[in-house]
């Protein structure tokens, strides 16, 4: 299909250009993420759910403490707050988790800048649905079951690093708003379409709207 030969084409040329134009970017955050506190610089969380149900591991700078995902759903101090975590759609607004560097680089996405290297291996596409950890997902079903049939289109594509949830509100959006949206975006997807996200994408980093 010529949509998904020009869009890999596209994939690979503007991510490697992405990583070197970021690269100072790379260098600093990391620096700043291994002074700050104990830990790797990339985030220890589990595999996400990519095309066709598959998981992988996406790369994501660290802007949590160490075993953040882990502390949350198994230590019973934060039983509660695992809750709210459930109830909000998977996003909280005042997570003792994050450090100081990770609330800087969340505000501007900056700790989505690793993801290139997922576009590179093929595991994702510059644009494209959200990518959800397996337990999110189940969970959101559970509690929206009229999304099913938009989650299964949603997983017919490759998983974005940018899409149109992200530049429509970000986080403010919630989940069934979010996966119809996306959606939407697999069955409509055309190259035009792509870059008008892509150039979209900027000003919502720079805005920080909606980032947790």
């Amino acid at each position: 299909m010529l949509y998904d030969t020009t869009k890999r084409v596209l994939d690979i040329l503007l991510s490697f250009i992405l990583l070197l134009f970021f690269l100072p970017v790379i260098v600093i955050v990391s620096i700043a993420i291994r002074l700050e506190s104990p830990g790797p610089i990339l985030a220890d969380t589990p595999p996400r759910i990519g095309k066709d149900g598959k998981l992988f591991k996406m790369y994501k700078f660290r802007s949590m403490v160490k075993n953040a995902h882990e502390m949350l759903t198994t230590d019973k101090k934060f039983k509660e707050l695992y809750e709210e975590y459930k109830k909000s759609g998977y996003k909280l607004r005042n997570d003792p988790r994050i450090t100081r560097v990770g609330k800087f680089i969340r505000k501007y996405s900056l700790d989505e800048v690793p993801q290139f290297i997922n576009v590179l291996k093929g595991e994702m596409s510059l644009v494209g649905p959200r990518a959800y950890y397996a337990d999110e997902l189940e969970h959101q079903q559970e509690k929206h079951p009229d999304t099913k049939n938009a989650v299964k289109i949603v997983m017919s594509v490759k998983p974005g690093v940018t899409g149109v949830w992200q530049v429509s509100g970000r986080s403010d959006i919630n989940f069934e708003k979010r996966i119809n949206l996306d959606a939407k975006y697999a069955k409509k997807r055309s190259i035009i379409y792509d870059l008008y996200l892509i150039a979209r994408t900027p000003f919502a980093m720079l805005s920080g709207k909606g980032a947790m």
